[in-house]
């Protein structure tokens, strides 16, 4: 008998021991600290909205620690929660984020391959250059493509140009009135015209004349063509903006003569 009240007595004081010392921890940690443990904890919580709220209030800190403790948000079973981490994990750095992000472009969700892609532009690394423009030729939804190709447009990599001008010159020749794996899609080929204008190299100036002067086209498209020939400055445009410049589309035909502004002061 004894020897249980000395146990229970040890037990007791063990107890009071470890949560003195997790006071005083909790005691020496910074206001941003504490701030950023609460948000960790309730990672913890059964409920996906509460941890979707965690991640936000650590996004909302833009501080390295966070976005560190926002990792774990990568990985939760709920696709809500995944998606807003990819955008609470950028103040870990281009290099770092690009990392921690690109393997989730396999992501079996839709809306979780979407934001991540827009996250990976936010980075403006270019070594997210080769993830997303596989993303672009390859993922099966159109909405994933156009992200891919915003992003491209916001990293600002020459290299994408090659892929980005095959995209909208492809479509732009095809002779098929059909959907080929998206690309018909305005959202996407506008997104790829926009960036190419992002990018500002020459070299994409055939592939935009091509689709600024296809009738086929949306007029979503062609004024982003349009426009991008301005934003790039080659001479060689000039021509087919003098000819949308005088387009029945007056959308069209204002872009186009905004850009030959540009190029003739």
């Amino acid at each position: 008998m004894l020897v249980r009240l000395t146990a229970l007595m040890l037990i007791c004081s063990l107890a009071v021991t470890a949560q003195a010392f997790i006071r005083q921890q909790s005691s020496s940690l910074t206001p941003s600290q504490s701030a950023i443990e609460k948000q960790r904890q309730r990672l913890s919580a059964t409920d996906p909205e509460e941890r979707r709220d965690a991640v936000m209030q650590l996004w909302s800190m833009h501080r390295t620690e966070a976005s560190r403790v926002a990792t774990i948000g990568l990985t939760d079973v709920s696709p809500m929660v995944r998606a807003v981490a990819a955008k609470a994990i950028l103040a870990l750095g281009p290099d770092e984020s690009v990392a921690a992000l690109t393997p989730l472009l396999g992501d079996k969700d839709e809306f979780v391959r979407r934001e991540v892609a827009y996250a990976l532009g936010q980075t403006r690394s270019h070594k997210a250059t080769a993830a997303l423009t596989q993303l672009l030729l390859d993922d099966k939804e159109d909405g994933v493509r156009a992200a891919a190709a915003v992003s491209l447009g916001e990293v600002g990599d020459e290299t994408a140009v090659v892929t980005l001008a095959n995209v909208l010159s492809r479509d732009a020749n095809s002779s098929s009135k059909k959907k080929s794996k998206g690309e018909r899609n305005t959202f996407v080929l506008r997104a790829v015209a926009r960036s190419l204008g992002q990018i500002k190299s020459r070299a994409a100036v055939p592939a935009l004349i091509t689709a600024l002067t296809n009738e086929n086209f949306e007029g979503d498209i062609r004024r982003e063509a349009a426009r991008s020939l301005g934003m790039i400055g080659d001479p060689t445009a000039v021509p087919a903006l003098r000819v949308a410049a005088a387009s029945g589309d007056p959308y069209l035909a204002q872009a186009a003569f905004e850009s030959l502004r540009k190029l003739n002061p």
